[in-house]
């Protein structure tokens, strides 16, 4: 009786991350692509980086919010693979508790910010096209870099109380969490106490960060797409929408996974937990994977110094 009461009135030592419930028979094998899948996030977002660092000429406001989705997706993949991979190959299912909501930080946090990258291409393309003269004066580089630090600085500071919140509730004795990482609203289920305002504090940074950020992408892009139409020319047309065509298929690839993942741990209570984990760990991997090889096979100049650089021919 002591010790439930001792457990339901402090944080637990640790938590136990049961990884992907319904297929634990199978989770050996679904580590291998989980595994491919981060190394290519890795390998190409470091290149990306290196090749944007090396080339004055990448120097410019696009490459620049690039370099930052790139270190973004860095952290985002890196927070919970590793560890992921440990609980499919060698059964490490336990993490501590400070370690799991930093983990919670870290996801959630940079979620935001790259978030708040996505928004900030697409302010970039829509300067670039619809005031092409002055691009330059719009967005210089102490713009860039304020722009950047405002977006990281929102994601610091929005995220930081879900952590400092949960750190004050009551526990109850189950620590299990029946997913693959610490996410804010798993975490939260086992609280032993009344959650409301922890849920309305969440819901409130999920519409003002991820709600805000789309509403500027879209109006964005329907400037974008007005000024398009009034260009003269197919050709010249079809150039524009090129240049947008890259960023519009990162936005794709971030936006839906990750509503569909939000929407299912509220909402969706008939989805099958397994489709909701699975669709929580795509989120968080493939984004990540993908937006170097979508830059790198779209964008001439990023690709052509890749190859330079794979073939050792770099200045």
């Amino acid at each position: 009786m002591m010790l439930t009461l001792q457990n339901s009135t402090s944080h637990p030592m640790s938590f136990i991350l049961l990884g992907i419930p319904g297929l634990e028979n199978s989770q050996f094998w679904i580590a291998f692509p989980f595994c491919a899948m981060y190394v290519v996030a890795i390998v190409g977002n470091i290149i990306l980086l290196h090749v944007i660092r090396i080339d004055q000429t990448l120097h410019e406001p696009m490459y620049l919010f690039l370099a930052m989705l790139a270190v973004t997706d860095l952290v985002l993949s890196s927070s919970t693979q590793p560890k992921m991979l440990a609980i499919f190959w060698f059964h490490s299912h336990k993490i501590e508790y400070h370690a799991c909501l930093t983990q919670v930080f870290f996801i959630h946090a940079f979620s935001s910010v790259e978030s708040g990258v996505l928004m900030s291409m697409a302010l970039d393309r829509y300067v670039a096209i619809c005031f092409p003269l002055r691009h330059s004066s719009i967005l210089a580089l102490s713009a860039v870099v304020k722009l950047g630090a405002a977006v990281l600085l929102r994601g610091l500071l929005w995220v930081s109380p879900f952590c400092f919140m949960v750190s004050r509730m009551p526990f109850c004795p189950s620590h299990v969490i029946p997913q693959a990482y610490c996410e804010h609203m798993a975490v939260l289920k086992l609280v032993c106490a009344d959650t409301r305002i922890n849920r309305g504090y969440g819901l409130f940074v999920a519409f003002s960060v991820v709600g805000f950020d789309i509403v500027v992408i879209s109006i964005s892009y329907v400037m974008i797409l007005r000024a398009v139409l009034q260009l003269p020319s197919g050709e010249a047309r079809l150039k524009a929408f090129g240049t947008c065509a890259s960023h519009i298929c990162v936005i794709l690839a971030f936006y839906i996974p990750a509503l569909f993942s939000f929407l299912t741990h509220r909402f969706g209570h008939r989805v099958p937990h397994v489709v909701h984990v699975m669709f929580a760990n795509i989120y968080l991997l493939v984004p990540p994977m993908l937006n170097p090889i979508i830059y790198g096979v779209r964008t001439k100049q990023i690709r052509v110094r890749v190859i330079q650089v794979c073939c050792g021919k770099e200045p």
